[in-house]
């Protein structure tokens, strides 16, 4: 490489991975610098508008981890601004982390009920806006204020790009943009509520669930397709966006903190002690170990009297809290996650309903942890099932390949190396970069081609 290419790697060290082989490499760097330096005026960093509906901090969700740590990454080589906007009461202590990690950040309170809000005030606001078009996921953060904020941000070329993060806030971006926008798609959201409507056993969210189904196969596609681009975080996802053409999708997987969850020793993991991590407020969870516990559990119990499940994540509800007892820990929220899977002889992921990919197998195998998960939990990841995890969609099955690495110390080391060395090439550094050349690609194209004519949404879904 020359100087420049140097310099070039020397700032993003995930570049020569983005191609095997140092030719590749090279001809991989020089291209993007190339591109660069056409879209932008010399030794200027890349100005990036990132939007998203709902809060960024604290870290307790998949989808917040994955955005903040891209996120950091984009930000030591461009010019990143958040723009964030969130239901509720404002949250000073959020927006100051929100600024500490990203200075230019904006943040805006908008006064419809949020997560933390009384059930019946949620209940009593969705009803109010079940007869829209729109699904409710998307039109809760419908904001005039944002709105007007937001196309102030975007006027005037204060920026060379902007991503939507998730597809809740497409409804929010103006009709009309001078600058090319990416979708970020962490799910398919039509999937994932179809999945919902056919797990849960409840009559009346089955009736919920198969109405916002609808309303999202409708409009995700639609919303989609206002954007110069779309991000997927899988291979899977990607088909199932088949509505959008192929060229117009790149898939950016997801990654995971090498430097908080790799090589990371301990003398626990030998108890049979068996760990869940997940947000127990996030529906896909509470569905998982719900089932888990109903149909899996009892028959670990019967072969290892002594093995105990722990439930660890944020705001477990009623359901979940019903799930313990003298076997079954609960957790609720907890500072860390880490102690929890250092000291786990088995990870599970038993989840029925998903979309996109799940951060928690990633950051189990980057600790070498033996995992077990079902179809769904592990989809859209680059794994190899019966090396580096075991995959099991029948009840008696998963029973079993928990019982196994629980009573196998040696089988659960080999599958916990293994896994250790797939994750090795997720880091998030990786991934950022794949991200940041999905940028840069995107604004040179809008630059060649053709003024965009909207980005905004089609008529049927007009504010």
């Amino acid at each position: 490489m020359n100087a420049s290419e140097n310099q070039y790697v020397a700032a993003r060290p995930w570049a020569p991975t983005l191609h095997l082989g140092p030719r590749h490499a090279r001809r991989s760097v020089k291209r993007l610098e190339e591109l660069r330096k056409d879209l932008l005026v010399r030794n200027r960093e890349m100005r990036i508008l990132w939007v998203k509906a709902g809060k960024l901090f604290p870290l307790n969700g998949g989808g917040r981890i994955r955005t903040v740590n891209i996120l950091r990454h984009l930000a030591l080589c461009n010019e990143v601004t958040v723009f964030s906007y969130y239901q509720g009461r404002r949250d000073p202590p959020g927006e100051e982390e929100l600024n500490r990690h990203f200075p230019a950040s904006i943040s805006i309170a908008i006064p419809t009920p949020g997560s933390d809000s009384p059930r019946l005030r949620r209940s009593l606001h969705y009803l109010s806006m079940v007869h829209l078009p729109a699904p409710y996921a998307v039109s809760q953060f419908n904001s005039e204020a944002v709105r007007r904020s937001l196309r102030e941000q975007l006027q005037g070329g204060r920026f060379d790009i902007a991503v939507c993060d998730f597809l809740a806030a497409t409804l929010n971006f103006p009709t009309r943009l001078s600058i090319p926008a990416v979708l970020f798609q962490h799910n398919v959201e039509a999937a994932l509520w179809k999945r919902q409507a056919l797990t849960t056993v409840n009559p009346f969210a089955r009736l919920v669930f198969q109405l916002e189904a609808a309303k999202m196969s409708r409009y995700e596609p639609r919303a989609m397709a206002q954007f110069d681009h779309v991000i997927a975080v899988s291979e899977n996802d990607r088909r199932l966006m088949s509505q959008i053409p192929d060229e117009r999708i790149s898939v950016v997987p997801t990654g995971v903190d090498l430097k908080t969850f790799a090589g990371r020793t301990s003398s626990a993991g030998d108890d049979p002690v068996v760990v869940f991590t997940g947000a127990m407020d996030w529906e896909a969870n509470v569905d998982g170990i719900e089932y888990f516990c109903r149909e899996i559990w009892p028959k670990i119990r019967h072969e290892i009297p002594r093995a105990k499940l722990q439930i660890v994540g944020r705001e477990p509800g009623t359901r979940i809290k019903d799930l313990q007892s003298p076997s079954v820990e609960v957790t609720g929220t907890v500072p860390s996650i880490l102690p929890y899977l250092e000291q786990a002889a088995t990870i599970i992921v038993p989840l029925r309903i998903g979309g996109g990919t799940r951060l928690k197998i990633y950051e189990s195998m980057a600790m070498g942890k033996a995992v077990v998960s079902t179809s769904i939990g592990a989809e859209g990841l680059d794994i190899h099932p019966g090396r580096d995890i075991a995959i099991a969609d029948d009840p008696s099955e998963f029973a079993r390949r928990v019982i196994l690495f629980l009573q196998d110390k040696s089988l659960r080391r080999q599958y916990g190396a293994d896994a250790a060395k797939t994750a090795s090439q997720y880091d998030w550094s990786v991934i950022a970069g794949r991200f940041e050349r999905v940028l840069i690609e995107t604004a040179a194209a809008r630059k060649a081609g053709p003024a965009r004519r909207e980005t905004g949404l089609p008529k049927p879904f007009a504010r």
